[in-house]
């Protein structure tokens, strides 16, 4: 396969919108990837949605953002609707996209996937998409018991440093779900390799989307 890159002049700072339902989606699904555009547009600008953030999980997603961001993070746009009853809340959560819309004009949006099987992920997804309708939109996966994981077509190969350094924070920053039998460096680990395979990466490892709209 020949590797293609996002069309941006050089010395510009890109902008990137990160969609999460709850704290820690944006991490499992692409938090490599974060860590790789840093290292290859270290002037970029990170603008960090979490919609799920009551109690500690506020917290939580503010360590997400600072480790993974670090100092490219523009703005966080942070919500408390309740794990699990995002559709019942469509109209507000829509008008979050809309205020957010108004701030940001992303080069590349990253979200949920269509066919995730949790409620939330997928009404994120159907908004990102009816808010962001000519912008190029990377859809990450989030390993779980539903065994919903499809069939990605976008890869982003990740060197020994992203993947390793992803995973150390995921375990650092979200204590709160570390007694999930799911939530284990085994988990994030296994399915970066299995993607890695995939894309014939050349450390092993690597993230993978689903492209659904894209201009060559």
């Amino acid at each position: 396969m020949i590797n293609l890159s996002l069309n941006l002049p050089d010395g510009d700072a890109p902008k990137f919108l990160f969609m999460g339902a709850h704290s820690d989606d944006i991490e499992i699904g692409c938090g490599g990837t974060i860590l790789r555009l840093i290292q290859k547009y270290p002037n970029c600008r990170i603008y960090w949605t979490v919609f799920s953030t009551l109690g500690v999980r506020k917290a939580e997603a503010e360590k997400g953002a600072e480790l993974f961001a670090g100092k490219n993070l523009e703005k966080t746009f942070l919500r408390e609707y309740a794990d699990g009853f995002m559709p019942w809340n469509g109209a507000e959560i829509k008008a979050t996209f809309e205020e957010i819309k108004k701030e940001v004009a992303p080069d590349v949006v990253f979200a949920h996937t269509r066919k995730d099987a949790h409620q939330d992920h997928r009404l994120i997804n159907e908004l990102t998409w009816n808010t962001y309708r000519n912008h190029l939109v990377l859809e990450y996966e989030i390993p779980k018991f539903d065994g919903d994981l499809g069939q990605p077509n976008f890869f982003v190969p990740l060197e020994k440093e992203h993947y390793e350094a992803k995973v150390a924070h995921l375990m650092t920053a979200f204590g709160s779900q570390r007694s999930k039998k799911w939530f284990e460096e085994s988990t994030f680990m296994g399915l970066m390799r299995l993607r890695g395979m995939e894309c014939v990466s050349s450390s092993g490892y690597a993230e993978a989307f689903h492209c659904r709209k894209a201009v060559l």
